[in-house]
């Protein structure tokens, strides 16, 4: 399965290993083309598409001369241009957070770290309801509920033949908050300890109060890994933007970040015990 996004990362990767190969800089490619340095960069990290005129320029800069390549290329180039399942969903989805559906789609491991919220691969219809309409207050209905089917069926990839390497550590504050209701929250409690205790490729951990002051203090992230794609992206979001970081220094910050809530963070099973007694106190909340 190749979302547009990931694909254009993929061959922004092929094209970046050709100019290598050739010894050449991002600099001197942009001056032959007349391009900008940024228009280079954007291109080999698949955050700007590609047409089929600039596929063909940079193939013919690095020597490639083989007709059928060149065919196999510009395919996958126009490929990369079709818009992902998510373009259905129109302005459901900010524009700014389609880049990262494509990215969660194709990727093999995702590892995330939430301080306040149930991660959108494992939450609720109703949850996710009560989430968006909390942070939305201007969405209508019938927006809302666009946004949560969108939400919902990203949780797809959760089952599908080769489904990602989910590992996702909770701030205890996640399963403490009432959202929506006690009985939203218990329901919702109850589905992450199901999925976690049904799904082999999913990980729940739960970091408790008492694990004091940690390295991610108010501030959650996922790091998304991918089979045939080198390197990660560690990805974090506020309520208008989003950052993607691949420089290695970032990327080995948040893997670091990562391990040290892993091991300050309670047990996988004993989360998922831990977190059916609280669905059950909040039970008796209603």
């Amino acid at each position: 399965m190749d979302s547009p996004t990931v694909l254009r990362r993929r061959l922004g990767s092929e094209l970046r290993k050709m100019r290598d190969g050739k010894g050449l800089t991002g600099a001197h490619i942009a001056k032959q083309l007349g391009w900008s340095e940024s228009k280079v960069s954007r291109i080999e990290s698949g955050k700007s598409p590609l047409s089929d005129k600039d596929a063909k320029l940079l193939l013919a800069m690095y020597g490639v001369q083989d007709a059928q390549e060149i065919r196999q290329f510009t395919a996958l180039v126009r490929k990369s241009r079709q818009p992902g399942w998510w373009h259905a969903f129109g302005d459901a989805l900010p524009d700014w957070f389609r880049a990262y559906v494509g990215f969660e789609s194709d990727a093999s491991q995702i590892r995330t770290y939430q301080n306040e919220l149930v991660p959108g691969l494992l939450q609720t219809e109703d949850y996710a309801r009560a989430v968006i309409r909390s942070m939305n207050a201007e969405l209508s209905v019938d927006e809302i509920e666009r946004r949560a089917t969108a939400r919902i069926q990203r949780q797809d990839i959760l089952t599908r033949e080769h489904p990602p390497r989910v590992w996702a550590i909770l701030n205890e504050s996640v399963v403490r908050r009432v959202i929506g209701s006690p009985a939203i929250m218990q329901a919702q409690l109850k589905h992450i300890a199901e999925v976690a205790e049904t799904h082999p490729n999913v990980t729940v951990q739960i970091l408790p109060f008492d694990a004091g002051a940690h390295a991610s203090m108010g501030y959650s992230f996922l790091i998304l890994s991918f089979d045939d794609i080198p390197g990660s992206v560690a990805y974090s979001e506020g309520p208008t933007s989003a950052t993607y970081m691949d420089r290695p220094a970032d990327l080995n910050r948040h893997e670091e970040i990562f391990q040290q809530l892993m091991a300050s963070a309670t047990r996988p099973e004993k989360s998922v015990a831990w977190m059916k007694e609280i669905a059950d106190g909040h039970r008796h909340e209603r």
